[in-house]
């Protein structure tokens, strides 16, 4: 953010917009997912599959049921308290609290998303690729202008000069 102030930042952070806040819903990934991904945090998803790091249910894992943008809240399956009447409510938990151990690539869009930030497994190959084309294109030629002198400068600010208006006598 670009302001220090906590107040300031506090409230940019709850008036943030959708698109601003998947961003920030980000978790760490496992190392395994690390070496694989070539990245160290990616933003939740339903059905991914996490793991508690914090709080009263550290070690807990399970897929993600529920990802709530508007409070900054996921709901993990099987991570659940009872209340007194018996039932049993879902406990809501901050994705920064969380580690990625499984990421649910059912969803297309997720995947191309991925490997055009060069995330993907196959990013050195996509990188090798790429290096490759541009190597064999050719140099694009430019166009170098003369510079001009004085005169001839001179010469065209004579020739830019607006017109004097002839009046007519009746």
């Amino acid at each position: 953010m670009k302001t220090t102030k906590p107040n300031k930042q506090h409230k940019r952070l709850y008036q943030a917009p959708l698109h601003k806040r998947y961003k920030q819903f980000s978790a760490s990934l496992s190392t395994k997912l690390k070496e694989s991904h070539n990245a160290n945090s990616i933003p939740v998803r339903l059905g991914d599959t996490v793991q508690i790091m914090r709080g009263d249910r550290k070690g807990f894992e399970g897929k993600i049921t529920k990802v709530d943008r508007a409070a900054y809240r996921i709901s993990v399956e099987g991570v659940t308290r009872e209340k007194v009447d018996g039932t049993t409510t879902p406990i809501s938990i901050h994705p920064s609290k969380v580690r990625i151990t499984q990421l649910n690539l059912d969803d297309k869009r997720r995947r191309e998303a991925l490997k055009r930030k060069g995330i993907g497994e196959k990013a050195e190959l996509l990188e090798m690729r790429v290096t490759e084309e541009t190597e064999t294109k050719p140099a694009r030629k430019t166009r170098k202008r003369k510079k001009k002198t004085s005169q001839q400068t001179k010469a065209d600010t004579k020739k830019r000069s607006p017109k004097k208006k002839v009046e007519k006598s009746t």
